[in-house]
């Protein structure tokens, strides 16, 4: 049997020698550079409804555009 979440966990990861500080809520998963305040978050509902894959499609369409002059 699972453990339900109900309250936040977080956890340092280290990608390409940077590290990161997870938290995974009950609302959903905020990944923040270590030391920085600002990072990318979403929520459980965007993830599962796949909002969080349409706007990482819509994001390499658009920086696959030639740059505007």
């Amino acid at each position: 049997m699972a453990t339900k979440l109900d309250k936040p966990i977080k956890r340092e990861l280290e990608i390409d020698g940077r590290a990161y500080m997870v938290t995974v809520s009950p609302e959903g998963v905020k990944v923040v550079e270590k030391g920085k305040r600002k990072g990318h978050e979403i929520s459980w509902t965007a993830l599962v409804s796949g909002d969080a894959a349409i706007a990482a499609e819509l994001r390499a369409s658009l920086d696959a555009l030639p740059p505007q002059r």
